[in-house]
């Protein structure tokens, strides 16, 4: 099998999956290729994600590391399965990686989660509240990248209107809805997206008020995408630099948390519907 010289995150979680399978059980790396036939860098290849793993060979692997757990294990097969190539592949050479690699989270999501304080969630941004926002990047981008972020951005959001979309719930404070990216009439359209939007059965949008004080995680963009199993979830955050991808047992367990706070310090559906309505009353 060729070894992958472009790793998707989904590939290196798999990979780093194998890892944490082999050292729970105090395998070697050198024990584990005896076990499956193959050299000493293969099984660093793996572990990477750089080399494929054919279901058998995980299927060895796990029950010599005496994982018992068939749901994880069927969702490792899943992930290790050869795969048509996702729709954002089409922007690979176009587009930094994070953002392809976000696409394939999302596409894989059972459930997903967020949390926005000044930014409206992107799957939920209307193409010209996400026009303002690509023109204030630091350094500016060209013109042909900001229509290919927005090509991209629109096919994404396609995820959460899909016939077997999944859950999502948004949750937004009320700084978000009052920063007027693009001026008062793209706000104004937003602003009803987000009531449109928040009708779908799958989606539960909630907002959280200036009047509510302190919440946890303050400043922070967070999406919690929910895999097959627990063990497979994954919290990406955003950064100056780009997205970052988190998925040790302490980070996913701390996100949580923080998103039950968020989620019970928020106005309910209902309420948070209303609450948008008056502030687009405002403008």
């Amino acid at each position: 099998m060729t070894v992958r010289t472009a790793l998707t995150e989904r590939q290196k979680r798999l990979g780093s999956e194998l890892r944490r399978m082999r050292v729970s059980a105090g395998m070697s790396a050198e024990y584990a290729a005896g076990l499956l036939g193959v050299d000493r860098g293969k099984i660093s290849n793996m572990e990477s994600g750089s080399r494929p793993i054919s279901a058998e060979r995980l299927r060895t692997l796990a029950c010599n590391c005496d994982c018992t757990d068939m749901r994880y294990l069927d969702a490792l097969i899943e992930m290790a399965r050869p795969s048509s190539k996702g729709w954002w592949e089409r922007y690979r050479g176009s587009l930094p990686q994070g953002l392809l690699d976000i696409a394939e989270l999302e596409a894989y999501a059972v459930r997903m989660r967020t949390a926005n304080t000044v930014h409206i969630p992107g799957l939920l941004q209307t193409s010209d509240h996400a026009l303002s926002v690509f023109r204030v990047v630091v350094p500016a981008l060209p013109e042909h990248e900001v229509g290919l972020r927005l090509a991209h951005r629109a096919e994404r959001q396609h995820v959460i209107t899909r016939d077997d979309s999944p859950a999502y719930v948004a949750v937004v404070h009320e700084s978000a809805l009052r920063m007027q990216f693009g001026g008062r009439a793209v706000t104004l359209a937003q602003l009803n997206h987000l009531l449109t939007m928040s009708e779908r059965e799958n989606i539960t949008l909630l907002v959280v008020p200036f009047s509510h004080g302190a919440f946890p995680g303050a400043g922070q963009n967070v999406l919690y995408a929910e895999g097959p199993v627990t063990q497979l979830d994954t919290v990406q955050v955003d950064s100056s630099h780009g997205p970052e991808f988190l998925h040790a047992e302490g980070q996913l367990a701390k996100y949580r948390a923080q998103l039950d706070w968020l989620e019970e310090l928020a106005l309910p559906p209902r309420q948070s519907r209303d609450f948008i309505r008056a502030i687009a009353r405002q403008l």
